[in-house]
């Protein structure tokens, strides 16, 4: 849109809230059955054309294997997203904080006479 007289704005059914938009579509479909000119898909009607459509997708090789490698590539990038962060969860926050040994405090006493730990030797 180039044009800076065209406005971009939502005019019409566009404008309205989904509340409104859904009142005035179910009384234009309920006015469409009452009127005879409405169709309803039977079941077997319903699935000879989900069957058309799919022969169609799927006569395509090439389309349905670039569906197929999106699919993965996005599920394994979601998995190795999921991984990353909770490691990150891991790194931060303990998931009990009691289950981390505390540090030994060191004191005098501890040392030997050559002012190292008992445990350094």
């Amino acid at each position: 849109m180039n044009n800076p007289a065209i406005s971009s704005r939502a005019r019409g059914f566009a404008s309205m809230d989904a509340k409104k938009q859904r009142e005035i579509a179910s009384r234009g479909g309920r006015a469409a059955h009452a009127h005879g000119t409405a169709h309803k898909f039977s079941p077997e009607e319903a699935r000879l054309a989900g069957r058309k459509g799919g022969e169609a997708v799927s006569g395509n090789r090439e389309h349905m294997a670039k569906i197929g490698r999106r699919g993965g590539e996005a599920r394994h990038a979601r998995r190795i997203a999921r991984n990353q962060a909770a490691q990150r969860s891991e790194q931060t926050t303990p998931a009990n904080p009691q289950q981390i040994p505390a540090e030994p405090s060191r004191n005098a006493s501890d040392t030997n006479e050559t002012g190292q730990t008992s445990d350094e030797e």
